[in-house]
């Protein structure tokens, strides 16, 4: 009885140190706005927190959420410091229409825009629809997720961005 108990307790402090290994945030090599590679790790810096928010062109949602974070971005960066990184999940074939896409609607200016062809970076953070806004603090804890979007949500960033300082 005793060594049953000694082994169910070894296996939950092995099973605690996978979970917390499985939380630290993913290296993966993905594709910025002019073609080269970053790694999703420098995405977390020590000194900001930082949205990343998973699109794709055929998700109008979004869209509609990724237009409205970046009309808000000059007041919310007097409220706070933060950075807003946007994830495209578009495949290799579509990948140049969500350049395109993104150029076209102004966020390159206030956004940093990567590419996750291979969407690998996707099924590390295991997203599995668009949107899926992730804030990570600067440390890189996972602070706040959500899928989907209604207009006047964009506000719970802003407000959980601020509670972070």
């Amino acid at each position: 009885m005793m060594k049953k108990i000694f082994f169910l307790a070894v296996t939950a402090v092995l099973c605690a140190f996978g979970t917390v290994a499985a939380q630290q945030f993913p290296s993966v090599q993905i594709e910025d706005q002019e073609g080269g590679m970053v790694d999703t790790r420098t995405l977390i810096d020590g000194k900001t927190p930082v949205i990343i928010s998973f699109w794709s062109t055929t998700c109008k949602p979004c869209i509609k959420e990724l237009d409205a974070i970046v009309e808000n971005m000059p007041d919310w960066l007097d409220e706070a410091d933060f950075r807003v990184v946007a994830v495209s999940v578009d495949d290799s074939r579509s990948v140049a229409r969500a350049k395109s896409l993104a150029a076209g609607r102004g966020w390159k200016s206030s956004i940093t825009l990567l590419y996750d062809k291979n969407q690998d970076f996707k099924r590390a953070m295991n997203v599995n629809t668009t949107p899926h806004v992730f804030i990570f603090d600067k440390d890189g804890k996972m602070v706040y997720t959500h899928t989907s979007y209604l207009p006047g949500s964009e506000e719970e960033l802003i407000d959980t961005i601020i509670s972070l300082e």
